[in-house]
C-alpha cells in the first residue's frame, strides 16, 4: 500500500489516530491524547508568529522517507518549497522543519529514527516536545541549544 492509495481508502477516514506506513507499506496506527492536539496547534501559531520568511505551517505533515511514509506533527515549509510539494498527498521533500510531540508509546530508538530520516529527506531541523512542553531541537549536526531557523522559539510551550 502506498500513501495515496491510504489516504483514498475509506475504511481510513476520521480515525482517532495518527496513520504511518513503513518501508513495507504496512499501516502504523498510534493513538493520541488531547495534550497532543493542543501543542500542536500552539507550536503551528508560534512558528506563524516568529518565522521571518514566508511559508507555511502544516500538521499531519505526510513526508516519503527510505522506510516509509512518516508523519511529521507539526512541520514548517519555506513557499518555494511548499510550491514543489503542496499537490502531492506525501511529501517527496521534507519540509524545512519537521516536529514531533512525544507520547508515552515512543521510544528513544523510534524518534532517532525519525529524525534520521526526516534530515535525510531534507529537513534543516527536527525538533522534539516531550508531554511536558519542553522542546529540543536538532540538526545534522546533532542537538542545538536553540532552533537555528526561529532563534526566539521558547523552549517549553505551556
Amino acid at each position: 500500500m502506498n500513501w495515496q492509495q491510504l489516504c483514498q481508502d475509506p475504511t481510513f477516514q476520521d480515525l482517532p489516530y495518527k496513520i504511518e506506513l513503513n518501508e513495507q507499506g504496512q499501516i502504523i496506527m498510534s493513538p493520541t491524547g488531547l495534550i497532543h492536539g493542543k501543542y500542536q496547534f500552539k507550536i503551528g501559531s508560534f512558528i506563524l508568529k516568529l518565522m521571518r520568511e514566508t511559508g507555511e505551517v502544516i500538521t499531519e505533515c505526510a513526508i516519503q522517507t527510505t522506510k516509509g511514509t512518516k508523519v511529521a506533527d507539526v512541520a514548517w515549509f519555506s513557499s518555494q518549497r511548499w510550491e514543489q510539494v503542496k499537490d502531492k498527498y506525501d511529501s517527496p521533500i521534507a519540509p524545512e522543519i519537521c516536529i514531533e510531540i512525544l507520547s508515552p508509546s515512543n521510544t528513544v530508538a523510534e524518534m532517532r529514527t525519525k529524525r534520521l530520516l526526516y534530515l535525510a529527506a531534507g529537513a534543516q531541523e527536527v525538533w522534539f516536545c516531550n508531554e511536558e512542553g519542553h522542546l529540543s531541537f536538532y540538526d545534522t549536526q546533532g542537538k542545538l541549544p536553540t532552533s537555528r531557523l526561529i532563534p526566539d522559539f521558547p523552549k517549553k510551550i505551556d
